[in-house]
């Protein structure tokens, strides 16, 4: 039986936002997404750096990564992936729980490409932001995470 609630660092992600687990990892939708499609997998394990996973997890986020990108990639049509991992505080990461973000990328939905990781990044200090002080939110609500996790969870399996 799935838990209600899967831990992500300090916070807990309802299970309805939630479209693929197994038994070390699962993925889920993103609260803040910097272009549609933009998920997350991360270990069930509550690991703070990439030094300290194990190799099954190692191996668990990047097979579950390629396989839910190659999937995200063809369901919003779009012509590549960007995989973006933060590994610390300093580089970026506002949750300190190892978490892949994967993002079907398109031709032209940024005007310089690397723009992108400056949009994770900010996105990811807001995150932080409104996780530990409610501000006036911009957040997508449960009900549009669930919907979009219910459409991913037809096609990834």
């Amino acid at each position: 039986m799935a838990p209600e609630y899967y831990d992500f660092g300090p916070y807990k992600i309802h299970h309805s936002s939630v479209f693929y687990t197994n038994d070390l990892c699962f993925a889920f939708v993103n609260l803040r997404p910097a272009v549609p499609g933009h998920v997350l997998i991360c270990p069930k394990r509550e690991v703070k750096r990439v030094a300290d996973l194990t190799a099954e997890e190692i191996t668990d986020l990047w097979m579950i990564s390629q396989k839910v990108g190659r999937q995200l990639e063809s369901y919003h049509k779009a012509s590549s992936l960007t995989f973006c991992i933060q590994d610390g505080p300093q580089a970026g990461q506002s949750v300190p729980h190892v978490h892949i973000h994967i993002l079907p990328r398109m031709s032209r939905d940024y005007e310089n490409n690397d723009d992108i990781y400056e949009d994770i990044n900010k996105k990811e200090k807001e995150l932080k932001e409104k996780l530990e002080v409610d501000k006036e939110r911009k957040d997508r609500s449960l009900e549009e995470m669930a919907l979009e996790a219910d459409e991913y969870r037809k096609f990834i399996i």
